[in-house]
């Protein structure tokens, strides 16, 4: 009866409704296969028993709805047992599931946020990461611009100019200048750039607030724009100004301490700016510039040195190769001179000899032999001089005797002046010496000949003693008994001279060779001599000290050539000039 009551679309719905059910049922059945397909694929899911228990859950509730398909026609009691059973089930599992996932939910939520962490965490770590590398990159560029400023070679302005530009290429600058002080060091003066020339020559004064707060301050010092120290460039920029640091450039050591400024500009108009570990590199590198512009001083002092050494030993060289063939030159004029001069003055020496063996009066005996006495003396000055003897040749003689002869041979000469020329001699003067007497009477001779010369009248006075230890000079060694040391004093009324020209006399330029030689031989005679003036015109005293022999022996004869009254046998003259 319900069924003849049932109108056309109920029955309808019905249809609708059972397809829904089945489709209902295939779905939920077929997501239990999924959920159990990602269970097993993903093994390390930490919630797979919460799945097994959402997958337990669909398939009851896709049983209901299978159920649903039998119960809407006739059906049994038993059916309905079974379609309580599945719904309660179903609810069990229901509110089973919805309470799990009150718990899981949570930590479901805490892993995504770990997960969200984690990636924050690695995109942090991956900045850093880049962050070393490019300061890494940085430091090994920075040591390879201290590797090509260091390298030998280099001066002074190459240095700054492989420092601009390996700063140039480390940090992408748009400028970079050196500032270096002026001699008085009151200003700074643009001395070097990387790309704008114009600006050259440009001063700041050192005074100045910026230029003083770089010098002061051992760090890279960001500087505004609109700063005297960074007027380097000719455009700054239309939008963003650029960023500007300076370090100071310590320069090599002085009476007081003397910076340079170094200027680094970024790009303008760009988002670059400075990071703080670029700003720590940079005073390292203002140190390293430092050091390579003290270095690159030092090559180039080096290499001047050098080029003057060098040219040096090359006027060395020539001045040598000259005095060689001006020594040569000399030997040969010398050997020629003397030839020419050994000849006849042996032809005066035999001609003297023979004289004094003939019966002659005294006056010409005494004439005779002041000849022959000056001719041996010649030849042993000769001799000193041709055959380049330097050694001392001490023989016997008679001191009184050859002081009286060597006198005698100047005397003619102070007669002709109308000049008094006396001999004095202390009592206490041995008689017997030993010694150099050629060189003594050279000494003597000069001396002498020097009194008369420039003596227009007076006298000139020649005394011999024997000097105390209390009158020698600290730098001779006391007299002994092998030895003493005589003092000869020449004493003239001559042109004197002033104190101050003292130190000039013994030159050769000044008092001519005569006495340079003169203290050269009483220097090779163990002696020493100077000169004593109260002033011009007020005459000369010359004093030497010698040192000579205490000679004894009372059987033989003294050997003398200078005694008076006697004559050299002709073949002893001979052998003395040959």
């Amino acid at each position: 009866m319900e069924e003849a009551c049932c109108p056309c679309p109920r029955r309808e719905l019905m249809n609708y409704q059972y397809i829904s059910d089945f489709f209902i049922v295939l779905a939920y059945f077929s997501i239990p296969l999924e959920l159990i397909y990602f269970v097993k694929k993903s093994s390390f899911f930490p919630y797979r028993w919460v799945l097994i228990q959402f997958g337990a859950f669909i398939v009851l509730c896709g049983a209901t709805h299978l159920i649903n398909l039998w119960t809407q026609g006739p059906h049994s009691e038993n059916l309905d047992r079974v379609m309580t059973a599945a719904k309660v089930s179903t609810a069990v599992i229901s509110c089973a599931t919805a309470l799990m996932l009150v718990h899981v939910i949570p930590d479901l939520l805490s892993a995504k946020m770990r997960e969200f962490f984690l990636k924050m965490r690695a995109e942090e770590l991956d900045r850093v990461m880049g962050i070393m590398r490019k300061e890494k990159d940085l430091e090994r560029d920075v040591r390879v611009l201290v590797q090509e400023i260091r390298a030998p070679g280099l001066d002074p302005p190459a240095v700054l100019r492989a420092a601009m530009a390996g700063l140039a290429r480390t940090f992408a600058l748009e400028e970079c200048a050196f500032w270096t002080p002026s001699p008085s060091a009151l200003e700074l003066r643009l001395s070097h750039t990387l790309r704008h020339q114009t600006l050259l020559g440009s001063a700041v004064s050192a005074d100045a607030p910026a230029v003083s707060r770089v010098c002061l301050s051992n760090q890279a010092v960001r500087i505004p724009h609109t700063s005297p120290l960074a007027r380097i460039c000719p455009s700054l920029g239309r939008y963003v100004p650029p960023e500007v640091v300076a370090v100071r450039v310590p320069l090599p050591p002085s009476d007081r301490p003397v910076f340079a400024v170094l200027v680094l500009m970024l790009p303008a108009d760009s988002a670059m700016r400075w990071r703080p570990h670029e700003l720590d590199l940079l005073p390292a590198v203002a140190d390293q510039i430092a050091a390579a512009l003290a270095q690159a001083a030092l090559f180039e002092e080096a290499a001047r040195a050098a080029d003057q050494l060098l040219a040096q030993s090359l006027a060395l060289d020539q001045a040598r190769r000259a005095a060689e063939r001006a020594a040569d030159a000399c030997r040969g004029l010398l050997a020629v001179v003397g030839r020419g001069l050994r000849t006849p003055l042996q032809s005066l020496l035999v001609v003297s000899s023979l004289l004094l063996e003939q019966d002659l009066a005294p006056q010409p005996r005494i004439m005779a032999e002041t000849l022959r006495q000056s001719g041996g003396f010649m030849a042993a000055l000769l001799g000193d001089v041709f055959e380049s003897r330097r050694q001392l040749e001490p023989a016997a003689f008679d001191l009184p005797s050859f002081l009286r002869d060597v006198v005698a041979m100047v005397r003619p000469v102070a007669a002709v002046k109308n000049l008094s020329l006396s001999l004095a001699m202390a009592p206490d003067l041995p008689s017997s010496v030993s010694g150099d007497r050629n060189r003594l009477a050279t000494v003597i001779l000069h001396l002498a000949g020097n009194a008369v010369k420039f003596s227009r009248q007076g006298s000139v006075v020649v005394a011999a003693s024997v000097a105390t230890d209390a009158r020698l000079p600290d730098c001779l060694p006391p007299a002994s008994n092998s030895h003493f040391y005589l003092r000869i004093t020449v004493q003239d009324t001559g042109c004197g001279f002033r104190p101050q020209d003292l130190p000039r006399l013994f030159e050769v330029s000044a008092g001519g060779l005569g006495l340079a030689l003169c203290r050269r031989l009483v220097s090779l005679m163990g002696g020493q001599i100077w000169l004593e003036s109260e002033g011009p015109e007020q005459g000369c005293t010359a004093v030497f000290l010698v040192k000579l022999g205490r000679f004894h022996n009372p059987t033989g004869p003294v050997d003398s050539m200078l005694t008076e009254g006697t004559s050299l046998p002709r073949a002893t003259w001979h052998q003395r000039i040959s």
